[in-house]
């Protein structure tokens, strides 16, 4: 276990990547480092350590730093991913992408996958792991699939949710117990061609992509769902779950 960071601990250090995002509070304006609580509540509730991974631009050529002093990596929801990081050209409906935390989330994936490091990808999180082993990405749901079913409501979960088909025996399957009767919504992306490593293991009723996971044995999983606002999802649980049983070492 890691002795730089609660050296009586052994609790296993889950790093969250932080999402960087204008943020107004008390008398600051500015660009903020931020991760919702409910995802640190997971982790918390879980028995891990919540260790913040802000953008760093160090990190795209050293990922390993950081990834010395955790035992899993978790990748959180958030904009786009830039359509040139899979040679794309931009969809006229896509969000402006942060070119930093693009960079970095896929040095510290890249890294992550060469180690086996446990990892869990969110939503935009799932998206970043599959681009990083090569795959690509539909940009707009409604232009490819013809249908808002999985962002109906803009800025909120409720009204996206819908149902989900996870193979038997699957890692999310397995951590979750049984297939969630509803997921919580709201992306209009999603995995196009898989990237090198990783198999569909959850799809939705109208086949949109909603799980991989790595085919070499590691826990290294993506749902594009929000697990985080359901406190009985056991998904993050299951990230912590698998840090603990590498080691708690990194």
């Amino acid at each position: 276990m890691l002795t730089g960071i609660g050296t009586a601990s052994t609790a296993p250090v889950i790093g969250i990547c932080a999402a960087l995002e204008p943020a107004r509070w008390a008398v600051w304006d500015q660009p903020a480092a931020l991760v919702p609580m409910n995802y640190i509540e997971h982790v918390q509730r879980a028995g891990g350590l919540a260790l913040l991974i802000p953008p760093d631009p160090a990190l795209t050529e050293r990922p390993g730093e950081i990834l010395d002093r955790v035992d899993a990596l978790l990748l959180v929801g958030g904009p786009d991913v830039g359509a040139d990081r899979y040679g794309a050209e931009p969809h006229p409906m896509a969000e402006p992408p942060v070119p930093l935390r693009d960079e970095v989330e896929i040095a510290l994936v890249r890294e992550a996958r060469r180690r086996g490091m446990p990892m869990l990808g969110i939503c935009r999180g799932m998206q970043v792991i599959n681009v990083a082993g090569g795959g690509s990405l539909l940009q707009h749901l409604p232009h490819s699939h013809g249908s808002d079913e999985h962002r109906r409501q803009a800025g909120r979960f409720a009204g996206n949710e819908h149902g989900v088909r996870l193979d038997a025996g699957s890692r999310v399957a397995t951590a979750e117990g049984e297939a969630p009767a509803e997921v919580a919504s709201h992306h209009h992306q999603a995995v196009d061609r898989v990237g090198d490593g990783f198999s569909v293991t959850g799809r939705a009723a109208d086949g949109v992509i909603e799980a991989i996971e790595s085919t070499n044995g590691s826990w290294q999983v993506g749902v594009q769902w929000h697990p985080e606002p359901d406190p009985g999802s056991r998904i993050i649980g299951a990230l912590v779950d698998a840090a603990r049983r590498a080691g708690g070492s990194s």
